[in-house]
């Protein structure tokens, strides 16, 4: 009975036993196959196709032959990725490299007062004694310090093509290089080199690129020192037979370059000398030199003649005195301020006794296009700055263009008729007003009924009584801007088909408007122009991130600079409000990006006719009020109050 029951115990844990055997083998070659599965697949994803698997229990063996280092260190990456590290037995080979492509050769050669020195990888074939000794002889007595230092490598493989043609240019060319590199491939010989002066850059030049092998690539940077020039000189001369430069200097190749582009754009042909040197007294020498030739060209003739900043402008003999006062105004208004201005106008030998010369004029033009030229004369530099500041905020920046002179024989109330005159210039379409010292007319036509009386009353008021005025205005209905101007509620419907699905967008978190914004204003601006003094309100609006507090005020800021944007743009705003909404009033679901991004917005809303008028009414009773309060002598006594009270209470 003992017996039966310890036989029985022991074959339950040997079934047991047997079982987690087997069980623990099943495992085990599941776990085998699925490494190998994973890795083969993985392997070939990334095109590792040489590589070979093979698993042992935990462990995986790597086989194969990798045709690089690299691409064996990459399998083993992808590997690791699959399975632990220490799991993987590395047994991959890398192929055999002795089978490699020929080295690039190339040579480079430096050459200066110490000597001559050469560093490379040549091919075996080239007679490397021969190449030393040519070197030797281009660098002259080892005595006097023309030693070669030999750098050079050598591989065992043929020559390339080109090769020996390429090395005899470039040790040629030594002889006549004493400050040189140079470099050398098969295909291209570089050289930088220093010659002793221009024209031996331009000989050396010649010579170099006359002697090249066909077939080989010659790049050249050769520099020669710029000689001092002083003084920085330039003449140019306009007649009956043409256009000349006797004389030229430039600091820079751009310089040089735009000089003698104006000269040519003026008449000058064939090619012109132009030296480059030290010693320009300012960096805008060209912009001198250039508005002194175009000055030349708008007279028609004359020359122009600068010493360092010193600038002489003579015009042609009769050439007419408001042709010369606009070419001297236009050259003044292009020269650096370091350049001093003399201005000769030869009369005409028949003119001389022809009595008193005529008088000073200044005169402002506006084409239909909004075009405007100062022209004729002012007091002084700062005359001109004041008279041009004050057309361009008439006008606008880019619509005016200043060409008048300096006089100082001018009236001494001269400013003052000038900016009259352009204030009332700015009342026309398009027109002209002019100023001389005994009266100012002002002629041309406009879509303003009245602005002939207008116009008249300006002058008198800024002038006096005592001026004479000429004033020819003709009425143009085409011109009058209240004619077919759209209504409020067509203007807010432009809006609309003008954003269409754009955005005014800002930078983020700011409230300064970005570049795509520029676009937009400037089409909202042509229309709001036409509008007039629509009441208008600019809504900004955010999305519900951040505190509430920040995101009102940031909305209110944006529709502020939307409004000065505006205003920037001659639009009239006076009736425009800019209101910040915050979140407060979201169009969609704000736990989206892209609601979020609805949220964020402009909007432009016609105020209602009945809420200015409410909000008129709430402003004159607040006035009403104010006034209806008693004085401070009118109000009763802490006595009198309490008695009123008391009064009161019963």
């Amino acid at each position: 009975m003992r017996l039966s029951s310890i036989a029985i115990t022991a074959a339950i844990f040997a079934a047991a036993g047997g079982l987690s055997y087997v069980s623990a083998h099943l495992s085990v070659a599941q776990i085998e196959a699925h490494t190998r599965t994973t890795l083969q697949q993985t392997f070939r994803t990334e095109g590792l196709t040489w590589a070979e698997i093979d698993t042992d229990g935990l462990q995986v063996h790597l086989f194969g032959t990798a045709p690089d280092e690299a691409t064996r260190f990459a399998a083993l990456a992808s590997a690791g990725r699959v399975v632990d590290t220490a799991r993987l037995i590395d047994q991959m080979l890398i192929a055999d490299s002795t089978a490699d492509e020929a080295p690039d050769f190339s040579v480079d050669i430096l050459r200066n007062e110490a000597g001559l020195s050469v560093i490379g990888l040549i091919p075996t074939v080239t007679d490397r004694n021969a190449l030393i000794a040519r070197l030797t002889k281009a660098a002259g007595d080892a005595a006097a310090g023309g030693m070669v230092t030999d750098l050079l490598e050598s591989a065992d493989f043929p020559a390339p093509a080109g090769w020996d043609s390429a090395l005899r240019f470039a040790t040629q060319a030594l002889d006549d290089l004493p400050r040189s590199q140079i470099s050398v491939t098969p295909e291209r010989v570089t050289i930088k080199a220093i010659a002793e002066s221009e024209q031996a850059r331009r000989a050396l030049e010649a010579e170099l690129e006359r002697q090249v092998p066909e077939g080989l690539e010659l790049a050249l940077d050769v520099t020669a020192p710029r000689p001092v020039i002083s003084p920085f000189v330039l003449r140019f001369a306009l007649d009956d037979t043409g256009a000349r430069m006797p004389a030229c200097s430039a600091d820079t190749e751009a310089a040089r370059d735009r000089i003698l582009r104006a000269a040519e754009a003026v008449g000058l042909e064939g090619d012109a000398e132009c030296p480059l040197g030290l010693g320009v007294p300012t960096s805008d020498w060209s912009d001198a030199a250039v508005a002194g030739i175009q000055a030349v060209g708008a007279l028609g003739g004359g020359q122009v003649a600068i010493s360092n900043a010193d600038i002489r402008l003579v015009a042609p003999q009769g050439t007419p005195r408001d042709k010369f006062d606009r070419a001297v105004g236009v050259l003044e208004s292009g020269l650096p301020e370091i350049f001093v201005l003399q201005t000769d106008l030869p009369e005409p030998p028949e003119a001389l006794n022809e009595g008193p010369v005529a008088a000073p004029d200044f005169v402002a033009t506006r084409s239909p296009e909004g075009a405007v030229q100062l022209r004729g004369r002012l007091a002084d530099a700062r005359a001109r700055q004041t008279v041009e500041s004050f057309a361009k905020a008439q006008f606008g920046s880019t619509s005016v263009h200043m060409a008048a002179r300096e006089d100082e024989s001018v009236p001494e109330d001269w400013s003052v008729r000038a900016l009259a005159a352009i204030e009332a210039l700015a009342m026309l379409s398009n027109g002209s007003a002019t100023v001389t010292p005994d009266s100012v007319s002002v002629s041309g036509r406009t879509g303003r009924p009245e602005a002939s009386t207008d116009i008249a009353a300006l002058l008198a008021d800024k002038l006096g009584d005592g001026t004479e005025l000429e004033i020819e205005v003709t009425y143009v209905e085409q011109l009058d801007p209240a004619r077919g101007l759209p209504s409020p509620e067509e203007c807010q419907s432009l809006i609309g088909e003008i954003i269409g699905d754009r955005k005014i967008t800002f930078e983020p978190g700011s409230a300064r408007l970005d570049a795509s914004a520029e676009d937009i204003l400037d089409e909202l601006a042509e229309l709001l122009k036409q509008c007039g003094d629509i009441p208008l309100e600019i809504a900004g609006h955010t999305d519900s991130q951040g505190r509430e507090e920040m995101n009102q005020e940031l909305s209110r800021d944006r529709a502020q600079s939307v409004r000065d944007g505006l205003r920037e743009r001659l639009v009239p705003v006076r009736a425009y409000t800019a209101v910040g909404y915050g979140e407060t009033r979201p169009i969609a679901d704000n736990d989206t990006e892209e609601g979020r991004e609805a949220n964020r917005r402009i909007e432009f809303t016609l105020i209602p006719s009945d809420a200015i008028a409410d909000e008129a009414e709430t402003e004159e009773q607040s006035e009403r009020a104010l006034d209806a309060e008693p004085s401070a002598d009118e109000k009763p006594t802490q006595d009198e109050s309490a008695g009123a009270e008391g009064a009161e209470d019963e």
